[in-house]
């Protein structure tokens, strides 16, 4: 007779937390999109500002909530930040029409998209996939994720981020290339979309480096902070 089934070791569930319930949000893919303000795009002289969007993936473990650590990486010297808008999928669907996109929304929160900016430039220049500069270990702090019923359709705003208190990124969402009906819409193409999915927007100008020992914090005008610190690698 064979024993009952059972898993190997307990399986890890990445969530975020819900403003205003004692509920978690489970955490199913990252998808980011690449290139989404022409600001960014100018000062890291890199691809047309006409493209369409394209998109890469995080593991959903590379999650970091906030007030958080988050370990300079391994094999980098240019370890690197990227306030972005998070969209979460509440409702699945594939070829999602443009004007049925927002109704797949859960909520929003904010996230920061770490980034080894030297792995990256080099996959670049080489021609090969991004995973070694954005795909890494604690690279995709968010916060608490604000239901959309509570506070709308987060489509214009403030978007900032600080590190140790001087301001390096500050834009407004309405400066997004593709707008969050758009991006749902053109990832709903590639993939099919399901509850738990996260989708970071893109960045603004304005990154730069980091160093063990810095409080990055980021803001989004109506759904707060988000705040974590640079420790030590991991060994």
């Amino acid at each position: 007779m064979l024993a009952e089934e059972a898993y190997l070791f307990a399986p890890q569930i990445a969530a975020l937390p819900i403003v205003g319930t004692m509920s978690r949000f489970p955490v199913r893919r990252l998808y980011c999109v690449g290139r989404n303000y022409v600001s960014h795009i100018r000062e890291m002289k890199e691809g047309d500002e006409r493209d369409p969007p394209f998109f890469f993936q995080k593991p959903a473990d590379a999650l970091v909530c906030d007030g958080g650590s988050v370990p300079y990486p391994p094999v980098t010297t240019d370890f690197q930040y990227e306030v972005e808008l998070v969209v979460a999928i509440g409702t699945p669907g594939a070829f999602i029409a443009l004007n049925d996109a927002l109704k797949h929304v859960y909520g929003y929160a904010i996230g920061i998209d770490m980034t080894r900016r030297d792995l990256q430039r080099e996959a670049r220049e080489r021609q090969l996939p991004w995973e070694p500069g954005k795909s890494f270990d604690h690279s995709a702090p968010c916060g608490p994720l604000f239901p959309k019923e509570d506070v709308g359709d987060i489509v214009s705003g403030a978007i900032s981020l600080s590190v140790n208190g001087i301001l390096h990124q500050q834009a407004d969402l309405t400066q997004m290339i593709w707008n969050v009906p758009e991006i749902i819409a053109n990832l709903s193409e590639q993939y099919r979309l399901e509850p738990g999915d996260l989708i970071f927007t893109g960045t603004p100008a304005g990154v730069g480096p980091v160093k063990i020992d810095d409080r990055i914090e980021a803001t989004i005008a109506g759904l707060g902070s988000l705040s974590v610190t640079i420790t030590s690698k991991e060994v």
